[in-house]
């Protein structure tokens, strides 16, 4: 039988049920039931983190794919993906990970992981694929690890957590890709099942705290791609983050729950693109669709061409000790 694993952050409420307090939804857990996410469950009284040290999926990737644009460009990433999500979304495309069940798989140890990063060469761990977040107790024991080894940890993440575990989470973290699903709660509670006020207030903060973030949005065609909720996304990010901070507008494609909503016409994510470049971002790229130019790096004041991206093939060709080698600005990003 596999050994338990006591959760953190939860408290005893009636009887023998727990209250979680790691994410917004402050689930309530009957004895031999789990949360939202699957993977915290009460047992016998107390909570247990069940998906600890379970990474069925295991891959060595290009960091552009998480996507991570601005952080050590070309460089390859350890990724490991875990059991559990706390959202619902029904266009999600990792849905076999994120509703998952932790049994099947032996768990690894947080020197599991450093083992793998040290033999594969990896600059970087990439928690990704299902919601990493869920997983706190993991990350909290393996992420310092890393970083005490000279091995970055990158979050791909919903950011759909609270904000005391989160602040506590970015001070492990180096780089955190977070999915911005739409602008508008209505889309959060019909779509995605959770809270859009936290993942503002936290993808903020992450900033704030010198964490390396960029964001995610999905464009999904007649659900969150109105031009004024795009124009409100992206005055956000230039007000309250940084014009600096790169947005990836991507593609949908047809999957899980919403295989009738067609993909995302180009011409939307094009659109996409000039609103938030009207809105002032400076680093704007297309994902999951092919164009010319669409994930390439320019240089926000001279306009040279910084890293040309072909696929998952890349040419860092402008950098120079982190900003333009021509006209010598500074270029968000971690840079080699």
């Amino acid at each position: 039988m596999r050994e338990l694993h006591d959760a953190l952050l939860w408290e005893r409420i009636s009887g023998s049920a727990a209250r979680c307090l790691l994410c917004p939804h402050g689930c309530r857990i009957d004895e031999g039931s789990s949360g939202i996410c699957g993977v915290r469950r009460n047992v016998d009284g107390s909570l247990n983190a069940t998906g600890y040290g379970i990474y069925p999926a295991v891959h060595i990737d290009p960091i552009e794919k998480k996507p991570l644009n601005h952080f050590l460009p070309g460089s390859s990433v350890l990724s490991l993906g875990s059991v559990g999500c706390n959202l619902t979304c029904k266009m999600c495309q990792n849905w076999t990970l994120a509703r998952a069940s932790p049994g099947g798989s032996e768990p690894i140890s947080p020197h599991d992981v450093l083992d793998m990063a040290l033999s594969y060469d990896s600059a970087s761990v990439a928690f990704t694929y299902n919601e990493p977040t869920v997983n706190y107790e993991f990350l909290m024991d393996c992420a310092p690890l890393l970083r005490r080894n000279g091995i970055k940890v990158v979050l791909v993440t919903n950011g759909h957590l609270n904000t005391g575990p989160w602040a506590e989470l970015m001070r492990h973290t180096d780089a955190a890709n977070i999915d911005v699903k739409a602008f508008t709660q209505r889309f959060y509670s019909e779509i995605a099942g959770g809270h859009l006020g936290p993942v503002l207030e936290n993808a903020s903060a992450s900033y704030r705290s010198g964490v390396h973030v960029e964001l995610t949005y999905l464009v999904i065609p007649d659900h969150n791609d109105d031009e004024k909720e795009l124009a409100r996304f992206s005055e956000w990010v230039a007000n309250e983050l940084s014009a600096e901070v790169p947005v990836h507008f991507n593609r949908f494609h047809p999957d899980h729950q919403m295989i009738e909503v067609p993909p995302t016409p180009v011409k939307t994510l094009e659109m996409a693109r000039e609103i938030a470049r009207n809105a002032g971002l400076k680093n704007i790229y297309v994902g999951n669709a092919r164009g010319k130019g669409y994930n390439d790096t320019f240089c926000p004041s001279c306009s040279a061409l910084l890293v040309r991206r072909q696929g998952y093939s890349v040419d860092v060709k402008g950098i120079d000790n982190g900003s333009c080698s021509g006209c010598k600005r500074e270029i968000y990003g971690v840079w080699f």
